[in-house]
């Protein structure tokens, strides 16, 4: 009964949503020049739906391939700045100060300096985007680790590793999650920022830019329901993931 309750409670709200943006659409008798309705959809995923199998997939792998090495290289990074004291003094400025620049301003100039490139500047603005909360999580959760737990270790003869794998690392999982769910929408807005600008572009973003040049307003809706649709898949299985890994720290709803 709970897994019915669990899959039937999202699936209402997705089905409300429609049915609100359905009737909004409506009762203001917009066309779907101006404001296409969730009825406009169906024909354009069938009219598209090669595209939409294609252009998904370069989407998703960019996606995921940035969000990879940002989770190698945020926690790498995090781990520096959660055990030295100097090196989180030192990179916690230029990691705020580089969050701050807006990422769009980077398109063109990773355009420029990569010509060509275009599966690189896609994956690269994917990690630039989302590398920044894992960083920061596993750095906050490393650094407020308790000393008792390592001087209580260290007075048993334990090393720093066998302190980082049985408590350290056990202890950040729920704030890396965390920032992990945060960072799979990151890495959808920086793939699509770079398909959207770039001339050579391919994935959703590419095609979201041909209903645009086209004026098919049904297409470029359904890119956006296909970009949430991927959002939403991408996310819980990061859920999976931290019910496997950090399930324990999951404290039931009262």
């Amino acid at each position: 009964m709970s897994a019915l309750r669990a899959a039937a409670v999202p699936l209402a709200a997705i089905v409300a949503f429609l049915g609100l943006w359905e009737f909004i659409v409506w009762a203001n008798d917009w066309p779907n020049y101006k404001m296409a309705s969730p009825s406009d959809l169906p024909p354009a995923f069938w009219k598209f739906r090669w595209f939409f199998v294609e252009m998904s997939w370069q989407t998703l792998w960019r996606t995921v391939a940035g969000l990879g090495i940002a989770v190698v290289a945020g926690t790498l990074l995090g781990m520096a700045m959660g055990f030295s004291r100097i090196a989180r003094d030192a990179l916690y400025p230029l990691l705020v100060g580089f969050n701050a620049i807006p990422k769009a301003t980077l398109v063109p100039v990773i355009a420029l300096i990569f010509i060509g490139q275009h599966d690189f500047n896609t994956v690269l603005m994917a990690f630039l985007i989302s590398f920044f909360p894992i960083a920061v999580s596993v750095g906050i959760g490393l650094s407020t680790l308790e000393p008792e737990y390592r001087d209580i270790l260290r007075s048993l003869g334990a090393s720093r590793v066998t302190i980082f794998w049985k408590i350290a690392l056990p202890k950040t999982l729920p704030e890396f999650f965390g920032a992990l769910k945060v960072s799979v929408t990151l890495a959808f807005i920086g793939t699509n920022l770079v398909e959207i600008v770039s001339p050579h572009g391919r994935g959703l973003g590419a095609l979201f830019k041909s209903g645009e040049t086209n004026g098919d307003y049904p297409l470029m809706f359904a890119v956006l329901i296909a970009l949430a649709a991927l959002g939403i898949v991408l996310y819980y299985a990061v859920v999976v993931l931290e019910r496997i890994f950090a399930g324990w720290a999951e404290r039931p709803a009262q």
